[in-house]
């Protein structure tokens, strides 16, 4: 009796590139951050030493350094967040000290009437300051200006139902979209967005085309099928993913032109389309209002997104 077919159980696998953006070594197993951290605090330290050994003995200094050693020796080698503990501390306070409420202000916000009392202003709690958004601008092609950051590119990517696939079947798309991974040129960043549904206009297109379908229990099963959406919209929070590719190019020199990096960055979304169609994902960029739209909906949380009508041979 033979035995069953062994390509589809055996274990796939492929390569993928390394971190390329990680820091080189250039000390032993340190980066030249952590090397420039771990000198300067050697230095001073030892210049600690070397004014206080006339009036304190070695020991007392070493007992009094000890943990200050600890703290930067664990300041400079540990890591949150994927991220080296000194840049996620400076990070931290930065947005301490950043304010927390934002408006759309150009002009700048205006301060609080003489007229309004003190316990007032107080009790509203910090003052609003004008937001400040990072990126300067979005051409017609959709491509955000980051100043010196560069341009950046969005395009919106399908999904790929993995699972059902075959040993042999997940194996060609992983290889696919492995060798994406190993044509990547510049910074690319995959997205995966959460943002709330509103089914009304969907329902109300079944609502509306219900009764020119061909039979009466089609017309039936259709408003079924709408009244069932809403009681679905009002019992529950209906939410949606949306996977985003963002592909971004460094600021150009001062030799370059500065159109340069935006026509970079669409052309590297164009080779990704390319790239990922093998692995059956469909990359369509944003052009200039749809990536307006994106990110305006990104600073709203409470945003829903609407299902487009469909024709009536998809009811």
């Amino acid at each position: 009796m033979a035995g069953p077919d062994e390509s589809t159980d055996a274990p796939y696998a492929t390569r993928i590139p390394a971190d390329i953006s990680r820091p080189d070594r250039i000390l032993g197993p340190f980066t030249a951050r952590q090397s420039a951290i771990l000198a300067a605090a050697a230095v001073v330290l030892y210049g600690g030493w070397w004014a206080t050994r006339p009036f304190m003995a070695p020991l007392a200094y070493a007992a009094l350094v000890i943990p200050i050693a600890g703290a930067v020796a664990a300041l400079a080698l540990s890591r949150r967040e994927g991220i080296g503990l000194d840049r996620f501390l400076v990070t931290a306070l930065r947005h301490a000290r950043t304010p927390k409420r934002r408006v759309h202000a150009p002009e700048g916000v205006p301060p609080l009437p003489g007229i309004v009392p003190a316990r007032w202003a107080n009790s509203a709690g910090p003052p609003v300051a004008a937001m400040r958004m990072p990126y300067d601008g979005i051409t017609p092609g959709g491509v955000l200006d980051l100043g010196s950051d560069g341009k950046a590119a969005v395009a919106e990517c399908s999904t790929v139902n993995f699972e059902l696939r075959s040993a042999a079947e997940q194996q060609g798309l992983s290889a696919a979209f492995a060798r994406w991974l190993n044509s990547l040129t510049g910074p690319t960043q995959l997205l995966v967005r959460c943002h709330r549904i509103d089914l009304t206009p969907l329902v109300d297109h079944l609502h509306h085309h219900a009764a020119a379908l061909p039979h009466a229990a089609l017309e039936r099963a259709a408003r079924d099928h709408a009244d069932f959406l809403s009681e679905l919209a009002l019992s529950r929070d209906l939410l949606g993913r949306q996977t985003l590719l963002v592909a971004r190019e460094e600021a150009a020199g001062r030799d370059v032109p500065r159109g340069t990096g935006e026509g970079r960055a669409l052309q590297r979304l164009e080779e990704a389309v390319r790239g990922l169609a093998p692995a059956e994902i469909n990359v369509t960029p944003l052009d200039g209002p749809r990536s307006a739209e994106l990110l305006s909906a990104t600073c709203n949380p409470d945003t829903t997104s609407q299902i487009d009508d469909r024709p009536e041979g998809d009811l």
